[in-house]
């Protein structure tokens, strides 16, 4: 773990620094090596320069040994501090001064060498790291824009963005290229479904309308039955959940296709409008609505935090007891963030079931308390409206059963200045 944790520090340019500047160390060292020893091997066999001379006759004998010390011949030696030895005395002096030389000499090559050699390989390891970042430059592209992709508020925002890498055709680039045709691939996946969605419900916007339209005005008629006038009411209700189901499909499709109109919004405000919308609806289900709204200001689009804020709200009534139900609705800014918050009392649900509240057309279907009115998409256009504020969604089971809602936007420059 350690080992992983040390890597992933330094990062693959600087494991490949590491690398190429070892490499060149191990390399440099081995040659110093080899070039000591082999002077090692010419020193030793070579006599050193000095300030001797020879005297013996004709007949003298080479030097032989490794010192270059004569073996016959009469040797004398003129000492620096201007004495004369001959003799075993020259002898043992001669080797001594070679001895010194060749110390001298090898100490000299050793500390020159490993001098250069540390000087050459910091230089070689700057390079290393130069050279690393420079072929790693295109990888970190493909990075940023694999980053900005997958932080993008929609999906179909993140994935137009293409990394275009110029170069030569090497393996970094058809990276970049494979990458490049992914992502235009998904794009056009993207766009195509939600085009569909958005046409599919334009056009069945057209038919609901018309039968709507004549189911009222068969009810509008005196000569209706009165089995057929509960059969229109009753078609009635069926044609307005369609109508809300077009609707919502129509607002998620908008989300990602659309462009926020931000502005400055005050969720306090929005929260009180949703709270008095649905106030009749939440009298019919006997459930009490207690709103606490302090500022939250915000910058957003307006439509959509207030489908957001009705979602929640009507969401809550819906889902709840059915004798002493209530929904409890906070607002406030805190922390650089404006929060909402909705908690309900309701039946018990598990931790595992609250992610898939969130999914389109996932509801608790047993649980509903004010008849099956919705479309199953309201709380999949919440978390839709949070992920295009580049917000935060928080849901978990309330104490006692319920759900716990909570909404976290950037609040507005001038809210985060009175806070500081």
């Amino acid at each position: 773990m350690r080992i992983r944790r040390l890597r992933r520090s330094i990062g693959l340019r600087g494991r490949l620094t590491l690398i190429y500047g070892g490499l060149f160390l191990a390399a440099g060292v081995t040659l110093l090596i080899t070039t000591y020893l082999l002077f090692q091997q010419q020193l030793t066999g070579q006599l050193l320069r000095q300030k001797v001379a020879w005297i013996g006759g004709p007949g003298a004998e080479p030097l032989p040994d490794k010192a270059g010390l004569p073996t016959k011949s009469q040797v004398y030696v003129y000492t620096p501090d201007g004495r004369i030895l001959s003799g075993a005395d020259a002898r043992t002096f001669m080797a001594e001064q070679a001895a010194r030389l060749q110390d001298a000499a090898s100490q000299s090559l050793l500390l020159l060498g490993g001098i250069a050699l540390l000087i050459v390989g910091g230089m070689a390891v700057g390079l290393g790291w130069l050279v690393a970042g420079r072929v790693l430059a295109p990888l970190h592209r493909v990075r940023g824009a694999a980053e900005r992709i997958a932080a993008a508020p929609t999906a179909n925002h993140g994935l137009r963005e293409r990394i275009a890498l110029s170069g030569p055709d090497d393996e970094v680039k058809d990276l970049a290229d494979a990458f490049d045709t992914m992502v235009e691939r998904l794009d056009a996946s993207f766009a195509g479904q939600q085009r569909f969605v958005a046409n599919a419900s334009h056009e069945l916007r057209t038919p609901l309308a018309l039968s709507r339209a004549m189911i009222e005005l068969a009810l509008h008629r005196k000569q209706t039955s009165p089995d057929l006038r509960r059969l229109g009411e009753d078609l009635l209700q069926v044609n307005a959940r369609h109508e809300t189901l077009i609707n919502g499909l129509l607002v998620l499709a908008g989300i990602d296709n659309e462009p926020l109109e931000a502005r400055p919004v005050d969720l306090a405000e929005i929260v009180d409008h949703a709270v008095g919308d649905t106030a009749a609806e939440a009298a019919a289900a006997g459930v009490t609505v207690r709103a606490t709204t302090g500022p939250a200001p915000t910058v957003g689009d307006a439509l959509l935090l207030q489908r957001l804020a009705h979602n929640l709200v009507q969401n809550a009534i819906r889902h709840n007891v059915a004798e002493q139900g209530w929904v409890d609705v906070e607002t406030g800014a805190a922390d650089g963030q404006a929060t909402l918050r909705v908690i309900n009392s309701g039946p018990v649900i598990g931790a595992h079931q609250v992610p898939h509240l969130f999914e389109p057309f996932r509801r608790l279907d047993a649980d509903r308390l004010a008849g099956r009115n919705g479309s199953g998409l309201g709380l999949s256009i919440v978390r839709s409206v949070v992920t295009a504020h580049r917000g935060r969604l928080d849901a978990e089971p309330a104490p006692g059963g319920g759900l716990d809602i909570t909404i976290s936007l950037p609040a507005s420059p001038p809210a985060l200045e009175r806070a500081g």
